[in-house]
């Protein structure tokens, strides 16, 4: 069923898990109904999350549709969710669409920057019910061998704080050494910034760049208020490796077929992130 993150996420919070977001590929449907799926046999609660870039081929409404009807499909509670939105403008375009959750990330601007634009997209969000997440500390940028591509920003605790006492989001992407793509050798995670941040808020926390991170700081994370992992490099890779799989065995030719060894194999592997998030049982 189609709801909004906001329920889901304070439930995570106060009972120390972590709804698992994950990237879509711009509308995919065997990637989403994998998502669909996997959550349906865990009984957990999932996140669908969409790159505006990734929709460029399909349509941003496109995927919405898709969503929508995935979710509808299943008992378990869906959000759809635009990831990383860089504008004003982007994030009004989704409400639009129909998305019920919202990321603005204003974290390559100064504070009090990111925290107007963070107000501005909360105002116009709050008056349709969707919950808006907000991103301070920017996240490290790898390349394809997990070359640093930018300068990674570990977030000040006191930061936080005055991001905090400036705007009120729904959840809070708290850079902390993470990064989007595949990790080259062990990432530096700053658990102690979320462990401050906890001293002083209860809004639940997002861990972006999941993909080759370890389990048991995961696992920490959680436990010290993330109640959001968000998988995307990992779920993009896994999909096209069952797809070349799938093209090994007597398909005859037909699309569909591949489409659903993909998706099967694929439903799999999300399994085991509802484990690691520690949301099975909990929808």
């Amino acid at each position: 069923m189609l709801v909004t993150s906001k329920e889901m996420l304070e439930k995570a919070r106060r009972e120390h898990y972590a709804v698992p977001a994950m990237n879509t590929q711009g509308g995919n449907y065997d990637i989403i109904w994998a998502i669909c799926r996997a959550a349906e046999e865990m009984h957990s609660p999932a996140i669908l999350a969409h790159y505006v870039a990734t929709g460029a081929y399909s349509g941003d409404d496109w995927f919405v549709e898709v969503c929508k009807w995935c979710a509808n499909k299943v008992s378990v509670p869906i959000a759809i969710h635009l990831d990383h939105g860089d504008s004003f403008d982007i994030c009004m375009k989704s409400l639009k669409n129909g998305f019920t959750s919202l990321m603005i990330d204003g974290s390559t601007k100064p504070i009090e920057e990111n925290a107007r634009l963070t107000n501005e997209v909360i105002k116009v969000a709050k008056c349709f019910n969707v919950p808006v997440e907000a991103e301070i500390g920017e996240l490290l940028r790898l390349d394809e061998a997990g070359t640093q591509m930018e300068n990674k920003n570990v977030a000040n605790p006191e930061q936080v704080r005055q991001f905090l006492d400036l705007c009120q989001p729904d959840s809070l992407a708290i850079g902390i050494g993470n990064a989007h793509g595949y990790y080259k050798g062990e990432p530096d995670i700053k658990l102690e910034v979320l462990e401050e941040v906890g001293k002083f808020t209860d809004i639940p926390f997002v861990l972006h760049g999941c993909t080759g991170m370890r389990e048991d700081i995961i696992k920490e994370a959680i436990k010290l208020g993330v109640a959001k992992i968000n998988f995307g490099t990992e779920i993009r890779y896994k999909y096209v490796e069952h797809y070349e799989e799938a093209l090994k065995t007597n398909h005859q030719g037909h699309s569909w077929k591949l489409s659903q060894m993909a998706n099967d194999a694929l439903t799999e592997d999300i399994k085991k992130i509802i484990r690691l998030a520690g949301s099975e049982g909990k929808a």
